[in-house]
């Protein structure tokens, strides 16, 4: 009898845990992945950090097939990439904040493993072999300093260690509309990461290729006008020595060749060169345009655990660009045309300690960087030349720190401050001109979180940002040689909740932004020209939501809204007053909902709509971008090796395309296209 109950209470106890662990199998499959960032340099949840975040694992990545910039941007309230009508050359929009292209400076940062991208050339990079990608909004001059006054794009790239992966990939896809007869479209991957001794040293290597064949026809030369190729290469050599030492060497080429732009004059612009209004997507240009733009990055990266407690990190970086590329900017057999051979090159060093125990966090560093521009130029207008030969030079130095305090089990406090000082001189070698600035800046954040139940989390936080100062390259006038830093200042209240075992989350804020000394161009009557200088004021104001659901399984659901008003408080000059008009490349709103379908049979089914308000190019509100939306999709099938897809970007071939007062930038057409990719 005693054996029989022992039969009996051990079979229960087998069918318990049995079940058990069947309820916490199906409770894993319908709960979100929880993502850990370095947001604020520290590693924790992204539920946990006081501002507005969106972050995209590697999965995520792939899933939504983010290949450029602009395509993370598409799924990111408030945030819009603009491209300047030529390969390279992109200038960010956060939360209505963006930075004229004239400055070649930048509103939101751009981090890659830790290397700052300082200028709107290169603002670029190719999603491969990627472990994360952190989008932050609101001023983050406290962590990251100088021109991260609307945000922060950080980019980690995936680390090599004991497991074998690789994998190879082909797209082979076509322009779904096009002024030319080759609409062919094709990318190759490749991806390897190996242990060369375990435990000890680890290497990984990706690349890619790509080739797009033009839309705009050229009918002066029979070409197309617009041809895209590059090849884009990395390398990580990784060595972890003790278990307390990780050191990384990282570095990449990107080598673009491409054409003259994606550009035309409109029936204004035509009327003056006396030609006809061209048609869509043809030119008739005398000059074939062309882009052999690269940038080389390298990058050492060490990490030491001195004890639990504390890190130890030092991030070592070089980054150069080179700017080599000719345009006929008329787009005619008029003699307007440009050629430059511009170099960006950027010196970067970080050193941080940080603390984490008992659920108080801190973080205290040095940062500094030199940076050397040359600017190359010869403009032929006509019969006359131009040319310009000059150098920009300058170093930045600071010291910050944050921290994360916990008053109770319900609040915690987050403070942090940086102290920065930035000195540049430039000259000009062809007309004797010189000049040297220097700026100092404060950035101080302060944010209060409290947690009400399990799973919600509020914050309330003021932070500051700023974007550096410059040089006006055309000035003759000494007054005008230089421009100030812009300043802003933000206010925000947000709550972020995990709701239903993990299945549901929904986070959402609002924020006001002061911004002074913005950095405009400002018509001189007296000297009958325009200069970017400080001469407006602005207020911002704005909200932003996101919802990520487990619904089923297999099924998920996504969906981002931002919304931001800005207009300038104060802004005129000698062409008129535009107090009350809304700022430049600031869509009005910004939103995306998508589905995504994967099941254990290996079906996949991925949609997404995606969607922009309008938005003013001038700041006369004269000219302006409508209200768009498009449509991406991928369908296909997923086995233990392989995957094959049919996918669809912009499916019903919506045009975008952006107008001023004299010539419009065309946007890219819709794509259908075949995916495959082989994993080993």
């Amino acid at each position: 009898m005693n054996c029989l109950r022992s039969w009996i209470l051990k079979g229960f106890l087998i069918v318990w845990c049995i079940t058990n662990s069947g309820i916490a199998e199906a409770q894993d499959t319908l709960s979100l992945e929880e993502i850990t960032v370095t947001a604020q340099k520290q590693e924790q949840s992204v539920q946990d950090v006081p501002m507005g975040i969106t972050a995209f694992t590697n999965q995520g990545i792939e899933d939504a097939k983010i290949e450029s910039i602009s395509d993370l941007a598409d799924l990111v309230p408030n945030l819009m990439i603009f491209n300047h009508g030529k390969i390279g050359m992109n200038t960010p929009t956060m939360r209505g904040i963006h930075a004229p292209i004239f400055t070649m400076l930048l509103s939101t940062g751009l981090f890659i493993d830790g290397v700052p991208v300082q200028s709107i050339l290169g603002f670029e990079t190719t999603f491969i072999d990627i472990e994360r990608v952190e989008v932050l909004r609101g001023p983050q001059g406290t962590l990251y300093g100088k021109n991260s006054e609307a945000g922060v794009i950080n980019i980690i790239t995936r680390q090599p260690d004991n497991n074998f992966r690789g994998s190879l990939s082909a797209n082979i896809g076509t322009w779904l509309s096009s002024g030319t007869d080759d609409p062919l479209t094709q990318a190759y991957t490749v991806k390897l990461s190996t242990p060369i001794q375990t435990d000890k040293l680890f290497v990984g290597i990706a690349g890619k290729f790509l080739q797009q064949d033009g839309t705009i026809k050229n009918t002066e030369t029979g070409d197309d006008e617009d041809d895209r190729e590059y090849w884009f290469g990395r390398a990580h050599l990784r060595w972890t020595p003790t278990d307390q030492l990780d050191i990384s060497f990282i570095a990449s080429q990107l080598q673009y060749d491409g054409g003259g732009g994606n550009g035309n004059l409109l029936e204004s612009g035509a009327s003056q060169y006396g030609v006809p209004t061209p048609d869509y997507r043809k030119v008739s240009s005398n000059l074939e345009g062309e882009n052999t733009s690269s940038e080389q990055t390298q990058a050492l990266n060490i990490k030491y655990e001195i004890n639990d407690a504390f890190e130890l990190t030092s991030v070592t970086a070089r980054r150069v660009y080179n700017d080599d590329a000719n345009r006929d900017f008329d787009y005619t057999s008029a003699i307007d045309h440009s050629y430059k051979d511009n170099e960006y090159t950027t010196l970067s060093q970080e050193l941080r300690l940080s603390y984490d125990n008992g659920g108080v966090k801190w973080i205290a560093g040095v940062y500094g960087d030199k940076d050397e521009q040359n600017y190359d130029f010869e403009g032929h207008y006509g019969s006359a030349i131009y040319y310009t030969d000059k150098d920009i030079d300058g170093t930045t130095y600071a010291v910050f720190t944050n921290l994360t305090y916990p008053l109770s089990q319900r609040f915690s406090l987050v403070g942090g401050l940086r102290y920065e000082t930035t000195e540049k001189d430039f000259q000009d070698h062809l007309n004797a001109r010189q000049a040297n600035d220097s700026w100092d800046d404060i950035s101080p954040k302060f944010a209060l979180e409290y947690r009400p139940l399990p799973g919600t989390m509020t914050y309330i936080s003021v932070s500051k940002g700023y974007r550096a100062g410059g040089f006006n390259f055309m000035a003759t006038d000494p007054e005008y040689y230089t421009f100030d830093e812009e300043e802003l200042w933000s206010y925000e209240i947000g709550v972020k909740n995990t709701l239903f075992n993990n299945r549901l989350i929904a986070n959402a804020s609002i924020y006001l932004m002061d911004i002074s000394d913005m950095q405009v161009t400002e018509t001189i009557l007296e000297l009958d020209r325009s200069y970017l200088t400080n001469a407006a004021k602005a207020t911002g104001k704005g909200i932003e939501l996101e919802l990520t659901g487990k619904i089923t399984t297999g099924l998920t659901m996504t969906a981002g809204f931002g919304y931001t008003h800005i207009e300038f408080d104060d802004y005129k000059d000698a062409e008129g007053d535009y107090q009350g008009n809304k700022t430049t490349h600031a869509p009005e709103y910004t939103f995306n909902i998508g589905a995504q379908y994967r099941w254990e049979n290996g079906f996949y089914a991925r949609a997404d709509l995606i969607g922009y308000g309008e938005m003013y190019t001038d700041r006369a509100n004269k000219y302006k971008r409508d209200a768009y939306q498009i449509v991406n999709a991928k369908i296909g099938y997923e086995a233990e090796h392989y995957d094959i897809y049919l996918y669809g970007k912009n499916i019903f071939d919506e045009r975008y395309d952006t107008y001023d007062s004299e010539s419009i930038n065309y946007s890219d057409p819709g794509e259908v296209g075949l995916q495959v990719t082989y994993r080993f």
